[in-house]
């Protein structure tokens, strides 16, 4: 059984704890041709996320694959197509992603930053929803509160794709099972072992084990386990919090020695930013079996896929 090490925005056990776990080619603007039909996300937004599907699933990164293949034609299925890019936080992997890829595909994004939009006390998210409908064809929000992306789902007329939220994060998982199957082959079967925080990552990671059958496992201090709540809070950006973490997590790290645990068949994969030296070594980050930048790339790639698909084209 093939292994995946998963990690979040904080911290992995080190070797001594870790026993029981044991239990690209670039994007071209002129060489794409999807060439896959597919179905199965009953709705126009990501933002559902319990009624995803396991075919929806699989279909999303089979459609990833044939975005990220070359072919002979030009494509530029956004060509006069505008999407929205809502940033409640910022993030410099998920604003370039979205932003270059919707722009290869011929496209426009518009990044609307804090102080363009600050959703529910300037203006009612169900008024944004429906401005935002009138002007774009897509819309793009990376918000804190969970509510807020279900709020702009129900009220937008266009498709509204998840960028994250504190709850969860699927375009990043989305991401995750496209490297994995570029690296191994498959998703199923595959087991991922995911070290650290139980935040919006690791939900996202549970709620696509629950629908496609790889084994997932799960490991994190005691006090940071997956919320059953619906609406949780996420460790990325909680600087303020740094000395309760750091104590918590004392002795959480991934190193070679942890690597060596897993087996030379294992890849190493975090989703960014990594705190180097604190929650994982720069021997581990930069070895050959690391997948940590092809994993960056295929946010593109793999948000490309879903938004052909929530565009129907």
């Amino acid at each position: 059984m093939a292994a995946i090490l998963s990690l979040s925005h904080l911290y992995s056990v080190r070797s001594s704890d870790a026993s029981s776990l044991s239990s690209s080619s670039s994007l071209s603007r002129t060489h794409l041709r999807p060439s896959l039909r597919f179905s199965g996300i009953s709705s126009p937004s990501l933002a559902i996320h319990r009624t995803i599907s396991c075919q929806a699933s699989s279909a999303v990164s089979s459609r990833a694959y044939s975005v990220d293949g070359k072919g002979e034609e030009t494509y530029l299925p956004f060509k006069g197509k505008t999407m929205a890019m809502i940033f409640a936080k910022p993030s410099m992997r998920t604003r370039v992603s979205f932003e270059t890829g919707f722009f290869l595909l011929g496209g426009h994004a518009l990044y609307l930053g804090p102080n363009d939009i600050q959703m529910g006390k300037r203006e009612e998210t169900r008024d944004i929803a429906r401005v935002l409908s009138r002007y774009n064809d897509i819309i793009m929000a990376r918000l804190f509160a969970h509510q807020d992306i279900l709020d702009l789902a129900k009220y937008a007329t266009i498709p509204v794709v998840n960028g994250l939220t504190d709850y969860n994060h699927p375009c990043q998982i989305m991401a995750d099972a496209l490297t994995i199957i570029e690296h191994i082959g498959r998703l199923e079967g595959v087991k991922v072992v995911y070290v650290g925080d139980g935040n919006n990552i690791v939900h996202s990671w549970l709620l696509l084990a629950a629908v496609i059958p790889f084994h997932f496992v799960c490991a994190c201090p005691k006090g940071f386990e997956p919320d059953e709540k619906d609406y949780v809070w996420a460790s990325m950006g909680q600087k303020e919090e740094a000395a309760y973490r750091r104590q918590a997590f004392q002795g959480f790290q991934v190193d070679k020695a942890l690597m060596d645990l897993a087996g030379p068949q294992a890849f190493f994969m975090h989703c960014l930013p990594a705190e180097r030296g604190v929650e994982v070594t720069d021997e581990v980050i930069e070895a050959p079996n690391s997948i940590v930048f092809p994993q960056a790339e295929n946010r593109m790639h793999a948000q490309n896929a879903v938004m052909l698909h929530v565009l129907g084209l």
